[in-house]
């Protein structure tokens, strides 16, 4: 899940970033300065988009057909995986297959390990820059000229703030910074009011009380944690060196724009004094600083020499592009939530018959849920009422209805279900041979279905899965069989509810065809009552991380339908699902 959140992550910040440089560039002239800074927010928004899960974005199978879940990258390995119990007592066969993934197992490690790495080294970094601000704090004092404070309530009233600002002057800095986040400190160099007038000062006032209105101070921190989640992209890197150039220049406009034509000059020249005597401004990245490098100051003089007022009609352009920005980010959502579809897809289940249990000490070790449904009581029984709608691979459990698909489109019939082995050397010796419905099943062999549904129309079979309601209903896996750790997903109350369905046939489908279903999946008879059901199990490079037990017990002139899944890193496999099983149902005195 973590590597795919991260080449999400990628993916996201690399095409946000791209886009919004490339909407700035083309509509550069269409622009207002606070349009070209509002438009770096946007970037914001679309970074924060791949860190919501993704059951928040609920778009259903709309784009499914988007392979972009990372199922292109599955193949399927010559040796098998799992537990082949022959022998057992409840007559359970368990075989499977394992899938190789694109991301082995290192990568699942190795991923979240450098990411976090990268994420403490720059947090350490910001630290340091926030220990910095303290300090100089601590060597600061506070500023008592009277003129200088009665100068910033004028600028204050002239902006309309009433917020307050506390003016320092410290030996630690060479050019004036706003820092702070709750509470707010304009810091200027010391002994300033010698060698700087009070028209000068003003400007400063004006030019850091919009930073203030601007609520700026907050932004700094904000873009600090996003270039500590993005460190790996150095194209957030460069727009945030870009949002905070914008940032001041918006800034610069702001204060033109509340002086007179006169003054616009002296404005300019006060920045150019700063940067002359602040030729390297000191690095903190927590604070709004009067002086940028001196890469980015000559665009600040610039930008103020040519200077005019902002027509309506180019702020009316500037908005219409901001709006076409916002639909480009708003775009990303649906292309976010088709590529994690595998991890956080979830069923909405709204049964108010529901009597949620406790049975914890029976998945020790394990991550699962079990749903138990009374067809008499109209009832359900659900252990983990989060995992219990988290839809999954339903790996060899899809087989039953793999089948009643296969009977209802002729590709197989009740009387003839045989199919012929293509001599493909297989890790089971019970799958290197000619099979009928009967024995694929039973031995839960793969080719067998796969080879049915090789004979089916894609489109006829996607309609058919869609008619039974199955889970996600995607087909769309990269790599055949679709249901085996790949597209198609469903949740342990979605299978009850389907097992239901299939019992009492409310598909509609021929009654012969579904009693041939219920034949298939038979597995012992003990006191009068009746055990069917189908294990599966889902094997990654080659550990066990996805174990099912679904079926039904037929006792007393009563029926009750259960779907147990277990998950860990490896050991979780169809037969401990059934385990685990037998022994709820054992001690709710349904089956012994």
């Amino acid at each position: 899940m973590f590597f795919s959140m991260f080449v999400i992550s990628i993916v996201v910040s690399f095409f946000s970033t791209a886009g919004i440089m490339l909407i700035k560039a083309i509509f550069q002239k269409q622009l207002t300065a606070k349009w070209h800074y509002n438009l770096w927010f946007l970037l914001m928004v679309a970074l924060t988009i791949p860190l919501i899960p993704s059951h928040f974005f609920q778009f259903g199978t709309v784009f499914a057909g988007f392979d972009g879940s990372l199922y292109n990258g599955i193949g399927f390995s010559a040796t098998g995986s799992g537990t082949q119990n022959p022998g057992n007592a409840n007559g359970l066969q368990e075989f499977t297959i394992s899938v190789n993934r694109s991301a082995p197992a290192f990568l699942q490690i190795i991923t979240p390990a450098v990411w976090f790495a990268g994420m403490f080294a720059f947090a350490m970094l910001t630290m340091h820059s926030w220990l910095k601000i303290r300090n100089m704090k601590k060597r600061s004092r506070r500023v008592s000229n009277q003129e200088v404070l009665d100068l910033l309530e004028r600028c204050k009233q002239h902006l309309h703030m009433d917020r307050d600002l506390i003016v320092l002057e410290s030996p630690l800095v060479k050019s004036p910074m706003l820092v702070g986040l709750f509470k707010t400190y304009l810091v200027f160099p010391v002994q300033f009011t010698e060698w700087l007038s009070l028209d000068e000062i003003k400007y400063i006032f004006l030019h850091e009380l919009n930073h203030l209105k601007q609520k700026d101070n907050i932004t700094n921190y904000g873009i600090v944690v996003f270039q500590l989640i993005y460190w790996f992209n150095p194209l957030v890197w460069i727009a945030f060196k870009k949002m905070r150039l914008d940032r001041e220049i918006a800034c610069d406009i702001a204060v033109l724009q509340s002086l007179d034509d006169h003054c616009h000059a002296e404005y300019g020249h006060t920045i150019i004094n700063f940067a002359d005597k602040a030729s390297q401004p000191m690095n903190f990245a927590l604070a709004s600083q009067l002086v940028s490098p001196k890469s980015q100051i000559k665009k600040r003089i610039e930008t103020i020499a040519r200077f005019q007022a902002e027509s309506k009609g180019l702020k009316i352009k500037s908005l219409a592009v901001f709006l076409l920005a916002g639909v480009f980010v708003s775009s990303q959502i649906p292309l976010v939530s088709a590529m994690a579809r595998d991890d956080d897809q979830r069923y909405s289940f709204t049964g108010e018959r529901t009597v949620y249990e406790d049975l914890s000490s029976y998945f020790s070790g394990y991550e699962g849920a079990f749903v138990l449904y009374d067809l008499h009581a109209d009832q359900y029984r659900i252990y983990n009422e989060r995992k219990s709608t988290w839809r999954v691979s339903p790996d060899s459990t899809y087989k039953m209805y793999s089948a009643l698909i296969g009977l209802e489109s002729n590709v197989i019939s009740d009387k003839n279900s045989k199919i012929e082995w293509n001599g493909d050397m297989y890790p089971y010796e019970a799958w290197n041979k000619d099979q009928n419905l009967s024995t694929a099943m039973k031995n839960s062999v793969n080719w067998y279905f796969q080879a049915m549904e090789s004979r089916m129309d894609r489109t006829k079979l996607q309609a058919y899965i869609k008619q039974l309601g199955y889970g996600n209903a995607d087909i769309s896996g990269g790599t055949e069989p679709f249901w085996l750790e790949s597209s198609l997903k469903i949740s342990p109350v979605e299978q009850v509810q389907l097992l239901k369905a299939l019992y009492t046939n409310q598909f509609g489908f021929q009654e012969k065809h579904i009693q041939t279903v219920k034949d298939a999946i038979k597995l012992e008879e003990k006191d009068g009552a009746h055990l069917s059901g189908k294990t599966g199990t889902g094997a990654v490079n080659h550990k066990n991380i996805n174990g099912w037990f679904i079926g039904y017990v037929e006792n007393n002139g009563n029926t009750y339908f259960f779907a147990t899944n277990i998950q860990n890193e490896d050991h979780s496999n169809g037969s401990k699902a059934a385990e685990i099983t037998l022994k709820i149902l054992r001690d709710k005195g349904i089956y012994s």
